[in-house]
């Protein structure tokens, strides 16, 4: 079992940047892979990053290539997403989440994860 803690959310200006922090409890934590989603009113779930185990592939969709970065600290136990130049349609909820132990490759889609954190609130005021 995993439990997953998401930080740092908030409300920042057009063009600022945020730093999420997502606290990982339970087995394995070092094996698996990991990624951010998040979703606004009315839309549907959307991945913004995701990290293979050992932290040396990511991906990003093009709407936040360049801005968003993922990384993880496998000693603490935390991934992190920090945001740069974050505009308005970036105002969400989102979410941590880990694919089951041993996943060496980055994943993409919300059902191929198996944990998500309870989500922290991003809104960015134009």
């Amino acid at each position: 079992q995993v439990q997953l803690v998401e930080s740092g959310g908030g409300l920042v200006q057009a063009g600022g940047s945020l730093r999420l922090s997502c606290a990982a409890s339970g087995r394995a934590f070092s094996s698996r892979a990991m990624g951010w989603f998040r979703q606004a009113p009315g839309k549907e779930r959307e991945i913004v990053a995701a990290i293979n185990s050992i932290g040396d592939i990511t991906y990003y969709p093009d709407s936040v290539k360049g801005r968003f970065t993922i990384s993880r600290d496998n000693a603490k136990l935390t991934l992190y997403l920090q945001m740069n130049s974050l505009k308005p349609e970036d105002t969400a909820v989102y979410y941590c989440a880990a694919r089951g132990p041993y996943s060496s490759r980055v994943y993409y889609i919300s059902e191929e994860y198996d944990y998500w954190g309870q989500g922290t609130q991003v809104t960015v005021s134009s």
